[in-house]
């Protein structure tokens, strides 16, 4: 139990900001294993259309990224890493 108005005040703080940074962090972890599914697929089939829909995630993941590193849930190298990291997953298939 908090003792007086501003423990209590940073006690809920702290849960929005908890939830916050779950947030982009589960949400980013699931995109990418969602590229990395779509990677697979689209190296399979190799269809101008499946390489677009790759495309199109991963600038939602790049998206996601930076917003959670703009909100400092994410440093600014691991969002640099993470990126790089996908963007070499690509241009390797």
């Amino acid at each position: 139990m908090p003792n007086n108005k501003s423990a209590a005040k940073r006690i809920l703080i702290s849960r929005r900001n908890r939830l916050q940074n779950r947030f982009y962090k589960s949400s980013s972890r699931t995109l990418i294993k969602m590229f990395q599914k779509q990677l697979k697929t689209s190296k399979l089939s190799k269809t101008s259309n499946d390489k677009k829909n790759t495309q199109i995630l991963l600038n939602q993941i790049y998206s996601l990224i930076d917003k959670g590193a703009k909100r400092k849930v994410f440093h600014k190298n691991t969002a640099a890493r993470k990126k790089s990291k996908l963007a070499a997953m690509l241009k390797a298939q």
